[in-house]
């Protein structure tokens, strides 16, 4: 049995699992492989994926005749036709994930936007001195969009922050708003309206897509804090940049964008050479974090095993 495993970018992946014990040919590909993909991959039985990095089109399963399992880190991967693979006999299995990874990086970036820290750290590595103030989180407005996982543990980030939380999402009711402790609004707008930070935790989908509009950012206060953790496309790029242009955003965090890894020349990559420091980049970090990948790929190997035994578990 031949396996590949794709897009392990940091090297890590060999090192995260036993994968001695699937008495296989693991090979490990630490760059993307782009349009090289079926050609690379056409020897292969089984093929594990890092979720939403490289897609797995019903395109790209047709040419690969020896494909037999697809194994994704994580419960679901938008990015895998799920429906070509099973009509070319082809399992499709998932791993386990933790559930504070986001949160925790959402937190990161709110309390480094408002107190500066990555231009008061690099100015103080070149004989700086303390900088323009930062801001106070205790008694500012934290505005959740969306009130799932992440974001009532985002909810319980803000109540020990001292901040007044407000949240919204299309299905969100005021019951289910009070039960976890938080106001509740009844319109975007409103939501930007309230907010001094505005941070966004939605699915993406067709319903979904563009919901952070012009609109919603003109709605902001002067002087607000935009973070997305979640999906590119929830966001409107360019209604954030006119936004950060006229001052309303003063800075944003974002982590995801329409394409990974961003590539030269890329909209965000201008934008953050145009506001500086007010635009805080990180390379999809969210789920970035080594007990996670551990739980990814110990339980991209067991799948792996079990189907070696004629089994499949945690399929999609």
């Amino acid at each position: 049995m031949k396996v590949a495993v794709l897009d392990d970018w940091s090297r890590v992946a060999s090192e995260y699992a036993d994968w001695k014990k699937l008495n296989a040919e693991v090979v490990f590909f630490n760059e993307a492989l782009g349009d090289k993909a079926s050609e690379v991959l056409q020897q292969f039985d089984v093929i594990c994926l890092m979720r939403e990095r490289t897609p797995f089109p019903a395109t790209l399963i047709d040419q690969l005749p020896n494909l037999r399992l697809l194994v994704t880190t994580g419960p679901r991967n938008l990015s895998v036709d799920v429906e070509a693979a099973r009509q070319n006999g082809v399992i499709v299995c998932g791993t386990r994930s933790r559930k504070t990874t986001t949160s925790e990086l959402t937190l990161a970036l709110i309390l480094s936007l408002s107190r500066r820290l990555i231009p008061e750290a690099r100015a103080l590595d070149y004989g700086g001195w303390q900088g323009v103030p930062g801001k106070d989180l205790a008694g500012s407005r934290l505005g959740l969009v969306g009130l799932g996982n992440i974001g009532q543990q985002m909810a319980i980030f803000g109540r020990a922050l001292g901040m007044d939380i407000t949240a919204w999402s299309p299905n969100l009711t005021a019951e289910r708003a009070h039960e976890a402790g938080v106001q509740f609004v009844s319109s975007l707008e409103e939501l930007a309206c309230r907010s001094d930070v505005l941070s966004v935790h939605m699915v993406l989908s067709d319903a979904t897509r563009g919901m952070i509009s012009s609109s919603v950012l003109k709605a902001l206060p002067k002087g607000s804090i935009l973070i997305n953790t979640s999906r590119a496309g929830l966001l409107d790029r360019d209604g954030l940049f006119d936004a950060m242009r006229i001052g309303g955003v003063q800075s944003a965090g974002i982590d995801v964008f329409e394409e990974e890894p961003i590539p030269q020349g890329d909209p965000w990559l201008e934008a953050k050479a145009e506001f500086g420091d007010r635009l805080l980049l990180t390379p999809h970090l969210g789920y970035v974090t080594e007990k996670t990948w551990r739980l990814f790929y110990e339980d991209t190997v067991e799948v792996i095993e079990a189907f070696a035994d004629g089994k499949a578990i945690r399929t999609l």
